[in-house]
């Protein structure tokens, strides 16, 4: 075993804030926005694709998403899929084009999306305490090894911390500029 990278361990750790980001961008607020529909997936020519693969998505107006479907044959399964992903959105078909009206959430509604936004970043938080608990066994290993001395093994340990700590901190900040949004009437 060589000395332990600690970029690796860095690179993991900035992974779980980005999928954090992602998560969030899939949950609704009062606003209209393009990821919204990005878990949204079309039956199209006898497989499963991603809804930006067959229609250009934009945002003409604050509460208002509009998906210009590229195959005119496409507008049904498109508009069947936009209805079924759960997502409580109800496309207005206008030729090759699906109007997407985004309603106002309600209050309740959107204290669930609070705590669902809670839990995802939770789950994040876990993903990088995983990630310092491995990177202190691989350091706690290659100390046994006698690769590193127990002096640098409690140094990475500390630069282990310090990475987590940033992590969990920017997770804390993206879940509570989340929270803001999606409670914003």
């Amino acid at each position: 075993m060589a000395k332990p990278d600690l970029k690796t361990y860095r690179d993991r750790m900035e992974k779980a804030v980005a999928s954090l980001k992602e998560d969030f961008a899939g949950l609704r607020t009062g606003r209209a926005n393009s990821g919204l529909l990005d878990p949204v997936q079309v039956d199209a020519y006898g497989s499963t694709s991603p809804l930006n693969a067959v229609a250009a998505i934009s945002v003409p107006e604050p509460r208002m998403i509009s998906v210009s479907v590229w195959d005119k044959g496409m507008v049904g399964p498109v508009e069947k899929a936009i209805r079924a992903a759960g997502l409580g959105l109800n496309p207005i078909v206008d030729g090759q084009t699906l109007r997407i009206p985004v309603p106002p959430l309600t209050e309740e509604r959107r204290k669930d999306l609070v705590k669902l936004a809670g839990k995802y970043a939770e789950q994040q938080k876990i993903a990088v305490r995983n990630v310092r608990r491995d990177a202190n066994d691989d350091l706690k290993k290659a100390e046994k090894a006698t690769e590193i001395s127990q002096d640098e093994q409690k140094k990475m340990e500390a630069e282990v911390q310090k990475d987590t700590d940033a992590a969990i901190k920017k997770i804390d900040e993206a879940l509570k500029v989340k929270e803001v949004e999606i409670m914003q009437v």
